[in-house]
């Protein structure tokens, strides 16, 4: 008798369990559209076709990529990293608006920006579409250069909080950096926005450990050769700065702490900024790696479940990761 109250009470308990199991939730795959096409950097393609490849590489995202038309640097590039179904564009002048470009940003969760320095407006029904994406809730992440872009875009500024070049001033906003005494300042002195040092690896400070996307990390950690942006300017709105750069004077810096890390929110979305990523081996750093990764994730959903790798760069020792070319 006792076999057989066994037996039953086995059964029962497989009947409760089988349905969690065999239904357990998979994780939403998170929509993701890289746009680029008019960039001052060299390596911009190559650049595109390596965060496609990482965010993918979660198993979390699926990545498109739409680009406007170019005649800029980085033509062999283009050719040699090819992304199905994104044409090679090779047109347009330089600087002239692509009347053509005009992505459904609608059918994304997250957006990112891989614009350079100097690049055309979009058109103007564009522009209104991507902003008004942006204030439904969409998500953003803007890298490197495209904080240079679209310096007479007023909603764009915004949404980036910080920019540099481009005429930029202290007309656009203040110039935000972290003194030594660990104060946020905001400087609204007359100058321009936007300037750098040769590339080095420098460390990484996180201001807030306690954001959805540094959870975890060091409180310092070391990022490979790269250009550190410094005197950045702009609204500067609604932005948090979780992560600084020490931009040293001995490297034709600002002897400040600039901003590295930054998340802005404009009406009901979520961006995420970094100045790093100017080339290929900047880009390949497990630190910049992850922040886009947990970035794009917590722009377009407000939460991080990705987790720290292991590999992750020490306070000393920045760590890199292959790009399968």
């Amino acid at each position: 008798m006792k076999k057989y109250v066994s037996l039953i009470c086995l059964f029962g308990l497989f009947l409760v369990a089988a349905p969690q199991s065999s239904y357990a939730a998979k994780p939403k795959i998170i929509k993701t559209l890289i746009v680029d096409g008019q960039n001052n950097h060299d390596q911009w393609p190559k650049v595109t076709a390596m965060m496609k490849q990482f965010l993918e590489q979660t198993g979390l995202f699926s990545v498109d990529v739409q680009r406007t038309k170019y005649t800029w640097n980085g033509k062999d590039l283009v050719n040699q990293y090819k992304i199905p179904g994104v044409p090679a564009t090779t047109d347009l002048p330089k600087s002239k608006m692509d009347s053509s470009f005009h992505p459904n940003f609608a059918a994304y969760d997250v957006v990112i920006c891989n614009f350079g320095w100097n690049a055309a407006p979009w058109p103007a029904e564009t522009q209104a579409d991507f902003d008004q994406f942006i204030k439904n809730g969409g998500g953003l992440v803007v890298i490197h250069a495209a904080d240079n872009s679209f310096p007479e875009w007023p909603a764009y500024n915004e949404m980036i909080g910080l920019g540099g070049w481009g005429n930029r001033s202290e007309k656009n906003g203040p110039y935000v950096y972290y003194d030594d005494n660990n104060t946020l300042i905001r400087d609204t002195q007359v100058g321009s926005a936007g300037s750098h040092g040769p590339q080095t690896e420098y460390p990484i400070i996180i201001r807030n450990s306690n954001h959805p996307i540094t959870k975890g990390m060091p409180m310092t950690w070391m990022h490979t050769k790269d250009e550190l942006y410094n005197r950045l300017r702009g609204p500067a709105t609604n932005m948090e700065v979780l992560g600084t750069a020490f931009s040293s004077k001995e490297n034709k810096g600002t002897g400040r702490h600039e901003p590295m890390l930054l998340t802005i929110k404009y009406g009901k979305g979520r961006i995420f900024h970094t100045p790093m990523g100017h080339v290929d081996y900047s880009v390949a750093c497990v630190g910049f790696i992850t922040c886009l990764q947990r970035g794009a994730e917590w722009a377009a959903t407000g939460k991080v479940s990705l987790k720290i790798p292991t590999d992750f760069p020490t306070a000393t020792q920045s760590k890199s990761r292959i790009f399968t070319e």
